[in-house]
């Protein structure tokens, strides 16, 4: 597997992958780990909060019950979508690894890159995209 960062290979990421577990959701509307996974959702994706502070508390968004790690998980995801500082993607590697079965593709939201998680996760299978924005893309590309 690769890292993914042609036009063709964000657009089958997007069409071909419809449930979308999201690392570092959170509630406030005026965040884009909010407001990005709430896109998506309308657009027919499957979005799946992933936090501890708010599974903690029993939330659920867009139909799902907010979820701690990504082991809680109990249906397949297709694509991981991380909202964590590029320093904090490492942290998350052995949970994403650790999914069964593993997602298809890691996407690190716009501004956010970890080449040596990202090397780590292509040589398990996982293709990576890194750096660009799923709404954004897409508006732009569907």
């Amino acid at each position: 597997m690769t890292q993914l960062q042609s036009i063709p290979d964000v657009i089958r990421v997007l069409t071909e992958n419809r449930v979308v577990a999201v690392v570092g959701f959170h509630r406030d509307p005026m965040k884009p780990a909010y407001y990005v996974p709430e896109y998506l959702h309308r657009q027919g994706y499957t979005i799946i909060p992933v936090n501890p502070a708010l599974a903690g508390r029993g939330e659920s968004f867009f139909g799902h019950r907010a979820v701690a790690t990504l082991a809680e998980i109990t249906t397949p995801v297709d694509v991981v979508e991380v909202f964590r500082r590029s320093d904090k993607v490492h942290e998350h590697l052995p949970d994403i690894l650790g999914m069964s079965p593993p997602p298809r593709v890691v996407w690190m939201q716009q501004g956010i890159r970890d080449d040596r998680t990202a090397q780590a996760l292509t040589g398990r299978g996982i293709d990576v995209i890194q750096d660009r924005c799923m709404l954004a893309d897409h508006r732009a590309l569907l």
